[in-house]
């Protein structure tokens, strides 16, 4: 009843037609970019014109494929699935041995974990890298989830071993101190990587073709993770960037949008926003207030999660000037940027970062996954995508 309501809602909000026609073609676009960024492998490049981030990540090719299995492109979010297990069962013999370490009590080194990103063919990269990162081991399980609820037919079985080794891999270091979302910040528990965990344990306790102990495990671990974060994970009433801190992070906003760790309705999840807004949100949303990367820039994707948030709790006139913003920050031929330097935080290091690694990624495939799923989620495409011919 509140989903009719809210749909109805959604379809009531007006749009003028230029603003249909520019989420339309910035729509199509942004499928037409993630298509191309594709690997044959089923692997999403994070951002093809920006050196180190030519690889695929979990964390960014789970929201991409959410957004295409929103999109129709079920063979598209399928073929990254499938790269993930493939990833996860080369690795077989390295998780089994970083579990049996760690039951043992010997000390593992942040390097020798599981890593963030890799090549388009599944291979580690030497270079020195902040890996050891926990979320994207849950975000792909989240995503799978939902597309095999959403996708008719769809079913787990090439995706069974990977989705096994995935879920040992976190419920035994759902514990261990990692970076964040950002790959910054190590040495802390972040409750928005722990909100990932949980999305992708509690999809994987539902899903009837994983071993019946195994399924018991994630679904305990899952609701360990959210008594933790609800004892440990709060400071004035809203959620903070990790377990200790007081500091909050536009990420926490996935805590209820999408991942559920808390009810997007929940005075913690409502005040944690608020917080959010009063610190993070000058038009678009910038990541913490610390942020000196690129200058500590506004994120269309964080914009865009923040729509999603709005949506699902029916401020609809918010989430579509969230939308509206991330539309109107496209660059002239349509690519969406990492983040965009209206209002920065650290301007004085923006420079900086430019002669390290260039200009800002442009385009970054996250960024335009996120536009495509709130664009999705407002109803605000009046024709299907079409599928590509």
């Amino acid at each position: 009843m509140v989903a009719d309501v809210l749909k109805m809602r959604r379809e009531e909000t007006s749009m003028s037609d230029s603003s249909h026609r520019k989420v339309e073609v910035l729509a199509r676009h942004s499928v037409a970019v993630i298509e191309a960024n594709q690997a044959a492998t089923g692997a999403y490049v994070a951002s093809p014109n920006f050196p180190v981030y030519r690889y695929s990540w979990f964390r960014d090719g789970a929201f991409i494929a959410d957004a295409m299995s929103r999109a129709g492109r079920p063979a598209s979010a399928e073929a990254f699935f499938s790269w993930c297990a493939g990833v996860l069962e080369a690795r077989v013999a390295k998780i089994d041995s970083l579990i049996e370490r760690h039951r043992s009590g010997h000390a593992i080194g942040p390097d020798e974990f599981l890593h963030a990103r890799y090549t388009v063919d599944g291979r580690e990269v030497a270079d020195e890298w902040w890996n050891f990162q926990l979320d994207g081991y849950g975000t792909w399980l989240w995503a799978l989830g939902t597309h095999l609820r959403r996708t008719a037919g769809s079913r787990l079985d090439s995706y069974r071993n990977g989705a096994i080794l995935s879920v040992r891999y976190c419920t035994e270091f759902w514990r261990e101190p990692s970076y964040d979302w950002w790959e910054e910040h190590v040495g802390h528990r972040h409750t928005s990587t722990l909100a990932a965990l949980y999305a992708g344990l509690r999809e994987a306790a539902r899903w009837e073709d994983l071993p019946a102990d195994l399924r018991q495990q994630a679904h305990q671990v899952a609701e360990e993770i959210r008594r933790t974060v609800r004892s440990q994970g709060r400071q004035d009433g809203h959620l903070v960037k990790w377990l200790g801190g007081h500091a909050v992070d536009a990420s926490l906003i996935a805590c209820g949008v999408p991942f559920g760790l808390v009810s997007p309705t929940d005075p913690l999840m409502s005040t944690t926003i608020r917080t959010i807004e009063s610190n993070l949100a000058h038009s678009g949303v910038h990541r913490y207030l610390e942020d000196t990367y690129y200058g500590g820039g506004e994120w269309p994707l964080l914009a865009a999660l923040l729509g999603w948030y709005y949506a699902t709790v029916g401020r609809l006139e918010a989430a579509h000037a969230q939308l509206a913003w991330v539309v109107a920050h496209a660059t002239p031929d349509g690519n969406l940027p990492e983040q965009v330097p209206d209002h920065l935080l650290a301007p004085a290091e923006r420079d900086a970062w430019i002669r390290r690694w260039g200009p800002v990624a442009t385009p970054l495939l996250w960024s335009h996954a996120m536009f495509l799923t709130l664009a999705l989620e407002l109803g605000s495409l009046r024709a299907p995508l079409k599928p590509k011919e």
